[in-house]
């Protein structure tokens, strides 16, 4: 980010090749090693580092096992259990394969990504309208986001900054490859808007957990959810036109697919925070192993209500 320009830039330099480095830039470049790997082959690796690697991860795993009772009440202790295998299982070829989106070619890529629903976009963008896409939490999420980038759609993304410098530049640039701009995650409303009144799209990811402060819980699957409505006021400040997407891997392929326009302006709090929720139980239900039940999505819970992490 410069003064001039509230865009996130990660450019390369020379100080990143210092020695404290040269551990990251081996994990960089066996990621890109692994790009050249057929994704089948990465999902085999992936199922041998499966034992190696869950007491490592402990934590991520104990709040995905909560999430899953809360949200899968219905479900017994075994059939969690053997859904959360699939979740680390999916997470791991996810991980061992997000060099492809740094090194591969467009035509791979293009391959790689199917995109349905394309007429619900096409209608959207003949409208003269900016995009909101509406979107879970999905470990497919990044090659959505370069699909839509390879077609020419104008995106911007939010990020984190990642401590490490050479993972940054890494993450940023793949995330930028065939077009785009980035914002800092922390630039507020006020730029999210301003992107699309350029005329720019983005994803819209509600599920994460904000806190009580501006949030109303609603039904999230079997549990209470404290969900931050504030896409409609996004929507009618900008102009722009909400599409629900979800993205999931589906044999060889990453499956993306875009739902009709939604609209939520007219609604009041709670009744927008239970349509996001519901959006997301739907778009969540394609690929319910391929979610980030890692995150802490009811960190905040209902008055009365013990805590579950």
């Amino acid at each position: 980010m410069t003064q001039d320009s509230p865009c996130y830039r990660v450019a390369f330099h020379r100080r990143l090749l210092a020695p404290q480095y040269w551990p990251a830039w081996l994990a960089v470049g066996f990621l890109s090693l692994l790009a050249w790997l057929p994704p089948r082959g990465r999902q085999g690796l992936a199922a041998g580092l499966l034992m190696l690697c869950r007491p490592l991860c402990r934590k991520p795993m104990r709040i995905a096992r909560a999430n899953l009772a809360a949200c899968y009440p219905q479900l017994s202790r075994e059939e969690r259990e053997a859904m959360l295998n699939r979740l680390l299982h999916c997470f791991l070829s996810t991980a061992l394969g997000m060099g492809e989106l740094a090194v591969r070619s467009r035509e791979y890529l293009s391959e790689r990504i199917q995109i349905q629903g394309l007429g619900h976009l096409q209608r959207a963008q003949d409208s003269g309208k900016p995009i909101i896409f509406l979107v879970p939490h999905m470990f497919a999420l990044e090659h959505a986001g370069v699909g839509l980038t390879m077609m020419g759609l104008p995106m911007v993304g939010f990020v984190k900054h990642h401590r490490n410098p050479v993972f940054n530049w890494f993450a940023c640039r793949q995330r930028i490859r065939f077009g785009g701009e980035l914002f800092h995650r922390d630039m507020g409303i006020a730029t999210v808007i301003r992107a699309l009144k350029q005329g720019n799209s983005l994803f819209y990811l509600p599920d994460q957990d904000h806190g009580p402060r501006q949030s109303e819980f609603a039904p999230f699957f079997g549990a209470q959810k404290a969900t931050l409505p504030v896409i409609s006021r996004i929507a009618r400040c900008s102009g722009a036109v909400i599409l629900p997407l979800s993205s999931g891997y589906v044999g060889d392929r990453v499956q993306i697919r875009i739902d009709p326009a939604l609209s939520v302006e007219s609604l009041d709090r709670y009744d927008e925070a239970r349509a996001l929720n519901q959006q997301m139980e739907r778009l969540i239900s394609r690929h319910p192993d391929q979610y980030m039940w890692f995150l802490k999505l009811l960190k905040t819970r209902p008055e009365g209500e013990a805590r579950l992490y």
